[in-house]
C-alpha cells in the first residue's frame, strides 16, 4: 500500500486534540522557525502581487489555520478579511484571542477538515501551509479542484509544503501524515489542473528539517499566468529530514 493510501484523519485529529494551542505546538516544536517561516511567506506574498496577472488583495482563506499563525501574521496585514479553516475546535477557539486587535479582519471560521471543505465563495488566495500532508492523494486533487473553483478571476493557491529529498513520500505514522516528493505534487497539481505560476524553496531554515517549498496555482485552462517560472533548485537542507506541522 503506497503511504498516501496509509493515512488515517481520526488518528491525526487524535493526535492534535492533545497538542497545545501554542505556536510551538502547532509547529511540533519548532516554535523557533516561525518568524523565519512568516518572512519567506512575506517575501514570496509580495512576488505574487507584484505580477502583472497579481491577485486581488480582498479575500483570503487560512487552510488549517491552527492557533492563527498564518493568519495573524501574514494574512491580516495584507487582506481585507480572512475566513479561516482548522478541524480542531481547541485550536479555533483560540484564533480570536490569539489575533488581537485586528480581529475585526477575521471572517468566517470553519471548523471542518480539508477534505469535507467545499467552499462557497470566491478567494483571492487560498493559503495552504504544513497541512496537506493529512490528505490522501485522491482527497488532496479532489480539495484542489473545489479551491480552483472558487478562485476569483485572477485567484491564487498557495501551497507551502514539506517537500522530501528522497524522491520518495515518507509516513510519519505517529500524526498520520505524508511527506511527498516534488514529483508527487508536481503529478498532483497536473490532475488538479492547476499549473504553478511561481515556485521557490524556503530559505534560512535550519539543518535537520525537511526542504520546505512554495508554489503558486492557478487553473491551468483559460488563463494567461507569467512563464517565468521563480524556481529555486537549491540543495535540500539536510539529508536527514524531520517534520515540521
Amino acid at each position: 500500500m503506497d503511504n498516501e493510501n496509509k493515512i488515517d484523519y481520526k488518528k491525526a485529529l487524535a493526535y492534535w486534540a492533545d497538542i497545545p494551542a501554542t505556536v510551538d505546538g502547532v509547529l511540533g516544536g519548532f516554535g523557533f522557525i516561525s518568524d523565519m517561516d512568516i518572512e519567506g511567506s512575506k517575501l514570496f506574498l509580495k512576488s505574487l502581487f507584484a505580477l502583472e496577472n497579481r491577485p486581488e488583495a480582498h479575500d483570503a482563506i487560512d487552510c488549517g489555520a491552527g492557533i492563527g499563525r498564518i493568519t495573524k501574521f501574514l494574512l491580516i496585514p495584507n487582506f481585507q478579511q480572512v475566513d479561516i479553516i482548522e478541524p480542531d475546535e481547541k485550536f479555533l477557539s483560540t484564533v480570536s484571542d490569539f489575533v488581537g486587535e485586528d480581529k475585526k479582519k477575521i471572517g468566517r471560521l470553519y471548523n471542518v477538515s480539508l477534505q469535507e471543505f467545499d467552499p462557497d465563495k470566491k478567494y483571492d488566495v487560498f493559503w495552504n501551509q504544513w497541512v496537506l500532508g493529512y490528505l490522501t492523494d485522491d482527497d488532496l486533487i479532489s480539495y484542489l479542484v473545489r479551491c480552483r473553483n472558487a478562485l476569483t478571476e485572477r485567484g491564487v493557491i498557495v501551497v507551502k509544503e514539506n517537500v522530501t529529498s528522497s524522491g520518495q513520500s515518507e509516513m510519519d505514522t505517529i500524526d498520520s501524515s505524508v511527506t511527498r516528493s516534488l514529483k508527487q505534487f508536481l503529478n498532483i497539481f497536473k490532475a488538479a489542473k492547476l499549473k504553478r505560476m511561481k515556485q521557490c524553496k524556503q530559505t534560512n531554515f535550519p539543518n535537520g528539517i525537511y526542504p520546505v517549498y512554495m508554489f503558486a496555482l492557478v487553473p491551468s485552462e483559460a488563463r494567461e499566468v507569467n512563464k517565468n517560472h521563480n524556481v529555486d533548485t537549491d540543495h535540500p537542507v539536510s539529508n536527514h529530514d524531520h517534520n515540521v506541522a
